[in-house]
């Protein structure tokens, strides 16, 4: 069975999202047949890489929140990340664009590394000090403490369109699937999740989704085939 998720480097709601579905995936009895993907989607596309602001003055002006409303959100997802023992800075983070991190994950994707690499830019932008914002060099020491080429990793970087249609084309499958926003769980193409459920409700989907997946239906006939004990020669 596959799952894959729809996600954004700037999304709290993805960074605790991930936490609970892991949860309940690693609680799930046919785990090890589940493959997971990570899909691109981008809160704010097209936005400047040079467009950086502090998270609360994004809230204040994009939502429209007071200063007071924009503090109390930013404390209440540090407590949902803290009961599923993520770190969060509710203080001093900022927001910009985030193009660049999918284009380097699914870099990261050809080269078996993209979870890795996920989760640190997840760890970078809502735990750590330093940005990950208009900053290649922080991005090339996450790509390459992932396991990344340090040098392949810059190249990606270097080049817009390196990987930019395979982003573009995660973004245009969320619009299909009916995504409004992230994060967004898609189990086999059957069922859709969406937003940072409780682990008992991705749960609920996982096992729902494993037992009605369609049974291989066989078409039999006479056509000779190889076995186990060999192939079978026609006779004359």
């Amino acid at each position: 069975m596959r799952v894959e998720i729809w996600s954004d480097i700037a999304c709290p709601w993805c960074y605790v999202g991930k936490a609970r579905f892991e949860k309940a995936l690693g609680e799930f009895p046919h785990r090890d047949d589940v493959e997971v993907v990570h899909r691109s989607f981008e809160l704010d596309p097209g936005r400047a890489k040079d467009d950086i602001q502090p998270v609360l003055t994004m809230l204040t002006k994009k939502y429209g929140m007071s200063q007071a409303q924009a503090e109390a959100g930013e404390d209440n997802l540090g407590a949902q990340a803290e009961a599923e023992g993520l770190p969060y800075r509710t203080r001093g983070r900022d927001h910009g664009a985030t193009f660049d991190m999918h284009r380097l994950l699914h870099f990261a994707r050809t080269q078996g590394r993209q979870v890795e690499l996920l989760d640190l830019l997840y760890r970078a932008n809502f735990a750590e000090e330093r940005s990950v914002f208009g900053d290649d060099a922080r991005l090339l020491e996450l790509a390459t403490t992932a396991g990344l080429d340090t040098d392949a990793a810059r190249a990606v970087l270097a080049d817009p369109d390196a990987y930019a249609a395979e982003v573009r084309e995660d973004q245009r499958e969320a619009a299909e699937l009916g995504a409004r926003g992230v994060p967004f769980f898609v189990l086999d193409r059957t069922y859709g999740v969406s937003g940072a459920q409780p682990a008992e409700v991705f749960t609920q989907a996982l096992t729902q989704a494993w037992g009605e997946r369609s049974p291989l239906k066989i078409v039999d006939g006479d056509a000779e085939a190889c076995g186990p004990d060999g192939c079978a020669v026609p006779q004359s």
